[in-house]
């Protein structure tokens, strides 16, 4: 299904790239949770972009993605974020393989330090499947129950 998994700074992010990132983040996040918040927070430059393409010739495709924010810019700690796969999709194990790729370079990156993540709260277990574990009550982010969750 992907055929290319694409780790890029910021600055590395090409335009094409960051349209798509942008484009697949307000389909996911805005329009089909029908949630109205600021997606372009000022942390993107502050964080790697897993990109997760399907490409057939020279038409590509962006089914999933996450940020992985630098320690102290969120949280003390790194941080995975704006965790997502394209509705068409999903239950393909997709997402599972897009958090292994996320954990993985974390740890590479920022060798010893933990990571913490603001998790949907439906999504808890598939979090925790993966070393998680919850360290906050139940809050409401942007009309959504979230958990904070560290590994």
């Amino acid at each position: 299904m992907v055929t290319e998994w694409q780790w890029s700074s910021f600055e590395e992010l090409n335009k094409d790239d960051l349209y798509a990132i942008i484009a697949r983040r307000q389909q996911v996040f805005i329009v089909e949770q029908n949630c109205v918040y600021q997606d372009v927070d000022g942390i993107d430059r502050q964080a790697f972009h897993l990109l997760g393409w399907q490409r057939d010739g020279a038409q590509h495709q962006l089914l999933a993605y996450l940020r992985c924010v630098f320690p102290g810019v969120k949280y003390p700690e790194i941080s995975l974020g704006r965790v997502l796969s394209a509705p068409t999709i999903r239950g393909t194990g997709i997402g599972r393989e897009l958090l292994a790729q996320g954990i993985l370079h974390a740890e590479r990156q920022f060798s010893g330090l933990r990571i913490r993540i603001s998790a949907q709260q439906y999504l808890e277990s598939f979090y925790r499947s993966f070393g998680f574990e919850r360290t906050s009550e139940p809050y409401d982010e942007d009309g959504i129950p979230h958990v904070e969750m560290l590994r």
